[in-house]
C-alpha cells in the first residue's frame, strides 16, 4: 500500500522547502547533499505524521534516511520516541544528528537518552563489589578501583562514556542491576541512581533516544518509569526496524538458564555472607542449587557431550533424545531447591531489602522452572540451548504480531493513534515488504520504498565464481580462504570477509592467519580473538603499517560502516539461508504449511535475500566508494532461485572470470573513479 500524497499540508509544505537544493540545510551542514528519495520518504513521513497509524519504508544505502525521519518529527512538535537495534546508532542519534538539526532548524526540542539498566553504573552493587573485594572475592582490584574513580566525576552513569572498559568484562554484571536484583526506592542510592536520572530526563524531553531491547523488555514487563513513555509519546520510529521481529520474540516469551541461576546464587551468597552471616548456612543453600543445575546438565551429557552451540527441539514433555523421567525428575529437584531457598531467605527479609529482592527472584525463578515441566503452549516454539556446561530452556512466540496489533497499533475512539514509523536498508525483496511486514503484524500499514542514490553499476562489481568446491563440501571454506589471500595480497587487505557459521569462520580465519605468518604482509583479525570494537577499530585504522582482512560473522553482517579505500572487497562464503533444523526455523516453516504456503518460496529465500542484502550493504558506503562482491556460492548460478537473490542484490556489474576478477582488483589499486 503506497503512502497516500496532500503536499499541500503546512508540515509537507515546510518539509519539502527543507530537502530542497537552496534549503537552510545544504548551507548549514557541511555533509548534507539534496536527494530526491531522501525527499520522498520525508514527505511521506511528514504525511503519515499528520494522520496517524503505520509507515513502512524500505531506504536504500545512502538514502540519508536518519534526517529524512528527523527532520519531519522536529518540525512536526510531535513528541516521539526513537528506537535503535545498536548502542552506536542510538549514541550517533542523541550525541550528533539531533543536535546538529536542532541548532540548524532553531528549534526548543528537549531530547534524552534512555539505555536498558545494564548499561548503567549501579552504585548499589559497586558498594557490594567493593565488599566481595574486601572479603577475598576473585574480583580485579585494579579494575574495580577504576570504576570506582570514575564514579565519582560522571554525570550519566553510562559505562559506554568509561575508557577502557571491555564489553566483555566479567566485572559488568557485579556493577550494573537487572529488573530482578534492583531495589527501587527501597536502595540508599535512590535519589542518585542513575536509571532514575537518566528516565527522569526521558520524562521531561520532547525526543526520547531508546533501542529496541528496551522497548520490548518494557514491553513484556511494563517496568516502572519507562512504561510511563509510551502512552504520552504521539509518535514512535523504529530505526533498523528489520530487527524488531527477533528483538521482540526474545522479550515475550518464557527464558530460564543457568546463567540466571549461577547470577542468583552468586548475589544471594554475596548479600547472606555480608548481612546474615550465621543465620542461614547460605554456603549449603547455594551449594545444593548449584548441584542440582549440575544434574540436570549431567542428564543430557549422553546426548550432547560436551558441546558447545548445540539445540535441541522440545517438541513434548522434554527435548529431543533426552531420558524423559530423568530430565523431569532434575526439573523437580531444581524447583524443590527454589522452594528451600525461598524458605530460608523469607526469614531474613526485614534485614534489608536485598533479601526482599532475593526473595522475588527466587519464587520467580522456581515458577519459571515449573513452567517448563509443563507441556508448551500451542502458539509457541520451546528449545533447549546448551553451550558447554550452561544451559538455557526457551519457549518463543513465532512472530509479534498478535502482540503488535493488540497492544500497539491501537486507535482511540476518534479514529486517532500513535504515528508509527518502521524503516531499514532491507526489509524484504518483494513490493510488499512481506518479509517484515506479516510477521510485525503491519499488514495494513502504507509501504514506501525508496532506492539507494548509489551508482552501483560503476561503483561496485559482483563475483560468483564458478571453480570453488560445492557449499556443502568441506573443502570449501578452506579452498575459499586460499582464494581470499590471493585476492586480499592484490589490494593490500581491505577486505571483510563474512561467514554464515562459526566452523567456516574458524576454518577461513586459521587458513589465512598462518599464510600470513611468515610474510607479515597483511594483518588477519578474526571475530571472537579480541573485542568487537578493538577488531573495529583496528580495521578502520588508517594509520596501521599493514593492510587488514577481516573474518566474521553474525553482527558483523550490519551495522559495520566503514567508508573509503579501507575496505574495497567483501566475501560472503554462502547464501545466508536459514538453519533449517532450527526449533525455530522448524515452527515457523510448519505454520506456513499448514496455510498452505511454501516455507521455502516465503520463508527460507526472503530470509537469505535479507540477510545478502544486509551483507552485500557494507561494501559501498559514499557516493565515491569502489569494491567487489564476492558471493563463494555457487548455487547464486546454478539454480533457479538464484535470479530472486540476484535480484535482491544492487544492480552491480559482473566479473565472469579468475583472470576478470584480477584485473578488476588491480583496477582497485588506481586512482580511476569505475571498478
Amino acid at each position: 500500500m503506497t503512502p497516500p500524497s496532500n503536499f499541500n499540508d503546512p508540515l509537507c509544505v515546510q518539509v519539502g522547502e527543507f530537502f530542497g537544493p537552496d534549503s537552510s540545510l545544504s548551507n548549514a551542514l557541511d555533509n548534507f547533499r539534496p536527494r530526491s528519495g531522501q525527499a520522498k520518504m520525508a514527505l511521506a513521513i511528514a504525511q503519515a505524521l499528520k494522520k496517524g497509524g503505520g509507515l513502512v519504508v524500505e531506504a536504500g544505502t545512502g538514502t540519508g534516511k536518519t534526517f529524512a525521519y528527523l527532520i519531519p518529527v522536529l518540525l512536526s512538535g510531535q513528541r516521539a520516541l526513537i528506537s535503535t537495534a545498536s548502542k552506536t546508532l542510538q549514541d550517533q542519534l542523541f550525541a550528533r544528528d539531533l543536535p546538529q538539526l536542532i541548532e540548524t532548524l532553531g528549534l526548543p526540542v528537549r531530547i534524552a537518552l534512555l539505555k536498558g539498566r545494564g548499561n548503567y553504573l549501579c552504585l548499589h552493587r559497586l558498594k557490594m563489589a567493593r565488599h566481595e573485594s574486601s572479603a577475598g572475592q576473585p574480583i580485579n582490584s585494579r579494575a574495580l578501583g577504576r570504576i570506582e574513580l570514575w564514579s565519582k566525576s560522571t554525570r550519566t552513569g553510562d559505562l559506554a562514556e568509561m575508557p577502557g572498559l571491555d564489553e566483555r568484562s566479567p566485572l559488568l554484571p557485579l556493577i550494573t542491576s537487572t529488573r530482578e536484583n534492583c531495589l527501587g526506592n527501597q536502595c540508599d542510592h535512590h535519589r542518585a541512581c542513575h536509571v532514575n536520572l537518566a528516565r527522569r530526563e526521558a520524562m521531561a524531553a520532547d525526543v526520547v533516544v531508546i533501542n529496541h531491547h528496551l522497548f520490548f523488555a518494557d514491553l513484556a514487563v511494563r517496568e516502572s518509569g519507562m512504561a510511563e513513555l509510551l502512552p504520552t509519546v504521539d509518535t514512535v520510529i523504529f530505526d533498523e526496524a528489520h530487527q524488531i521481529n527477533e528483538v521482540g520474540i526474545q522479550f515475550l516469551g518464557n527464558v530460564f538458564s543457568s546463567s540466571q541461576c549461577l547470577d542468583f546464587c552468586r548475589d544471594l551468597l554475596a548479600c547472606g555472607l555480608q548481612q546474615a552471616r550465621g543465620l542461614v548456612d547460605w554456603v549449603d543453600c547455594v551449594g545444593q542449587l548449584e548441584r542440582c543445575l549440575r544434574d540436570l546438565r549431567l542428564v543430557l551429557s549422553r546426548t550432547s557431550g560436551k558441546g558447545n552451540g548445540i539445540r535441541l527441539r522440545w517438541v513434548g514433555d522434554t527435548p529431543e533424545t533426552t531420558d524423559s523421567a530423568k530430565w523431569l525428575q532434575g526439573l523437580e529437584s531444581l524447583a524443590s531447591a527454589f522452594v528451600t531457598i525461598t524458605d530460608a531467605i523469607s526469614a531474613v527479609t526485614e534485614l534489608s531489602p536485598d533479601f526482599v529482592r532475593l526473595h522475588e527472584r527466587s519464587i520467580s525463578l522456581g515458577q519459571r522452572v515449573k513452567d517448563f515441566m509443563a507441556p508448551p503452549s500451542d502458539e509457541s516454539v520451546r528449545w533447549l540451548d546448551i553451550n558447554g556446561s550452561h544451559l538455557r530452556l526457551v519457549e518463543s512466540p513465532l512472530d509479534i504480531a498478535k502482540i503488535m496489533q493488540s497492544r500497539l497499533l491501537k486507535v482511540d475512539e476518534a479514529g486517532a493513534g500513535t504515528t508509527w514509523i518502521f524503516t531499514s536498508a532491507t526489509l524484504g525483496d518483494d513490493p510488499e515488504l512481506r518479509w517484515f511486514t506479516e510477521p510485525c503484524g503491519l499488514a495494513q500499514a502504507d509501504v514506501l520504498r525508496v532506492d539507494s542514490p548509489f551508482d552501483y553499476r560503476h561503483q561496485a562489481a559482483l563475483y560468483v565464481p564458478s571453480d570453488l568446491p560445492e557449499p556443502s563440501s568441506q573443502q570449501h571454506a578452506t579452498a575459499l580462504a586460499h582464494r581470499i589471500a590471493q585476492w586480499s595480497s592484490v589490494i593490500g587487505g581491505r577486505t571483510l570477509v563474512l561467514t554464515t557459521s562459526l566452523r567456516a569462520l574458524h576454518v577461513i580465519g586459521e587458513v589465512l592467519q598462518q599464510h600470513f605468518l611468515q610474510t607479515g604482509m597483511l594483518q588477519v583479525l578474526v571475530q571472537g580473538q579480541l573485542p568487537k570494537r578493538e577488531l573495529m577499530a583496528r580495521f578502520r585504522d588508517p594509520n596501521a603499517s599493514t593492510g587488514s582482512i577481516l573474518v566474521a560473522t553474525a553482527s558483523f553482517w550490519e551495522g559495520f560502516d566503514v567508508p573509503g579505500d579501507s575496505l574495497q572487497l567483501v566475501v560472503i562464503d554462502k547464501l545466508p539461508f536459514p538453519p533449517p533444523n532450527d526449533p525455530l526455523v522448524e515452527a515457523r516453516s510448519n505454520r506456513l504449511r499448514q496455510g498452505g504456503r511454501s516455507p521455502f518460496n516465503d520463508y527460507f529465500l526472503p530470509e537469505a535475500a535479507v540477510a545478502l542484502k544486509q551483507g552485500a550493504g557494507r561494501l559501498i558506503r559514499k557516493e565515491d566508494d569502489r569494491g567487489i562482491l564476492v558471493v563463494a556460492d555457487v548455487r547464486l548460478l546454478s539454480k533457479s532461485y538464484g535470479k530472486r537473490l540476484f535480484g535482491a542484490l544492487p544492480a552491480m556489474r559482473r566479473i565472469e572470470s579468475e583472470k576478470e576478477m584480477q584485473l578488476a582488483l588491480t583496477g582497485l589499486t588506481t586512482a580511476s573513479t569505475t571498478i
